[in-house]
């Protein structure tokens, strides 16, 4: 299954219809006082749309990559012309102040975070003023990474916003062009806590998970060792996976109500778990036996979730973005 002109116009018609959309927000703000009490617009000059902010974020992502895949799609105009709008130095700035204050160290943490970075990673492949007005912003997050990870005892292993792997996976595709540092912080954190995990359950998926905590894992070591070094390294972490088992990897997630924002994250799940998947099968290699069944089942997590997007707004706030994921090519994902 692939991306094609007609699903990525869908894709950007549904984002572009929520990305101002003020109402409703779920709100991520400690409160110290009287005066904080306003509108998101007010609080967030960007990123007060689709009913929180990290998924303002990553629909931002979704149609910048859009625009640069399909340039000649109807709806491209309207995304250049909405980002030289919005992506601009002082908009820019009044989020800086926001993440600025004492209070938000642990705003969108790290989910939100690792998300501006691609945003930004991705607004450098335009010819447009987008990146320079989003560096502040993506070096105060990278900052904070260089500064939590240290302290970061152990992973979270949760399948959703706090989970450690899927937001280091999208970080250090940002880190390994703009800040070899970091890149290196977070290769050698990963290490440290994965690279002796052996005979993984698969205990999952919780009934709110968007996130594999096990393929996340998998997906992230995939992108900090080479290919041998990996494959050995997935054999002994899913050693029966060529069999199909455990079987919960394997077998898409059932959404019973997607009116239900929380149920509704298992559609993200499906389509998470499809990207994962396709990029465990890159990098371990046609050769390996994985290979094929990891493709096979990316295909029935994407057919399970792809046709439901647009259902809910509890979905069609945020699954446009997971969907790209899941059907864009491996190789353009991590040259992002």
């Amino acid at each position: 299954m692939t991306l094609t002109p007609d699903l990525a116009a869908g894709f950007a018609r549904t984002t572009l219809s929520h990305l101002g959309r003020e109402y409703p927000y779920k709100l991520d703000l400690v409160l110290t006082g009287p005066g904080d009490v306003t509108s998101p617009a007010a609080i967030h000059p960007i990123f007060h749309g689709s009913y929180d902010w990290h998924s303002c974020v990553h629909g931002w992502w979704q149609i910048l990559r859009i625009a640069r895949l399909f340039p000649d799609l109807a709806e491209a105009g309207g995304i250049r012309s909405r980002a030289d709008a919005m992506l601009v130095p002082e908009k820019v700035a009044g989020e800086c102040a926001r993440l600025d204050r004492i209070d938000s160290r642990g705003f969108e943490r790290p989910y939100g975070w690792a998300w501006l970075l691609s945003l930004h990673a991705e607004a450098v492949r335009h010819r447009a003023p987008w990146a320079d007005a989003l560096e502040p912003l993506a070096q105060r997050f990278a900052a904070l990474f260089r500064e939590h990870l240290p302290k970061l005892t152990y992973p979270i292993r949760t399948g959703t916003h706090f989970n450690t792997s899927f937001a280091l996976t999208l970080a250090h595709e940002w880190a390994a062009r703009y800040d070899p540092a970091l890149a290196t912080l977070i290769t050698d954190r990963a290490r440290e806590w994965f690279s002796g995990d052996r005979n993984c359950q698969g205990w999952e998926p919780g009934g709110d998970e968007f996130l594999s905590p096990a393929l996340s894992e998998a997906l992230l070591m995939s992108r900090i060792i080479d290919g041998a070094e990996f494959a050995a390294w997935f054999d002994r972490f899913l050693p029966d996976a060529a069999g199909g088992t455990p079987a919960t990897l394997f077998t898409p997630a059932h959404v019973s109500d997607r009116t239900d924002g929380k149920i509704a994250h298992l559609d993200g799940l499906n389509l998470s778990r499809a990207w994962a998947w396709r990029g465990i099968a890159t990098a371990l290699g046609e050769g390996h036996p994985v290979h094929a069944p990891a493709l096979a089942t990316a295909n029935a997590h994407i057919r399970a979730s792809l046709p439901h997007i647009a259902d809910d707004y509890m979905g069609s706030h945020w699954l446009a973005s997971f969907a790209l994921l899941a059907l864009n090519d491996a190789s353009e994902i991590a040259a992002a």
